[in-house]
């Protein structure tokens, strides 16, 4: 293995060094949907809150839905009975999937807003009675 030369006391970086110095990783590990603060006061829409759990179970509904018709296609339908034997159950499975994960996603954002509204209450005492 080859040492690359560089000064005794360390003064000189080698070009690896200087990129992860020089680069903004503290700024990217961060942020996460934990970044956002918990004190802020911004009162968001419903529609803000659940989007992305509405579009899951949207979604899931629709594939569970799909699965179903293709899958009494293959009662009906004499060619291509094959295809839609397979195809049929893997959409059910997948919509249904989309479905639950979509339907338990939105009780487990009504219990963080709720712990928000209870840790804003809680941060307003605190600063009512220490900051006199």
């Amino acid at each position: 293995m080859e040492i690359p030369p560089g000064s005794p006391d360390g003064s000189e970086r080698s070009p690896q060094s200087k990129d992860l110095v020089t680069s903004h990783t503290g700024s990217t590990l961060c942020t996460s949907s934990r970044s956002e603060s918990v004190w802020t006061s911004t009162s968001r829409s419903k529609w803000d809150i659940y989007h992305k759990p509405v579009i899951v179970v949207s979604v899931g509904a629709a594939v569970f839905l799909f699965g179903t018709v293709i899958t009494s296609l293959s009662c009906f339908l004499t060619h291509n009975k094959k295809v839609y034997k397979m195809s049929g159950p893997a959409f059910l499975s997948l919509g249904l999937m989309l479905l639950v994960c979509g339907l338990v996603w939105i009780p487990i954002i009504r219990k963080k807003q709720k712990q928000r509204q209870k840790s804003q209450f809680l941060q307003s005492l605190k600063s009512f009675f220490f900051n006199r």
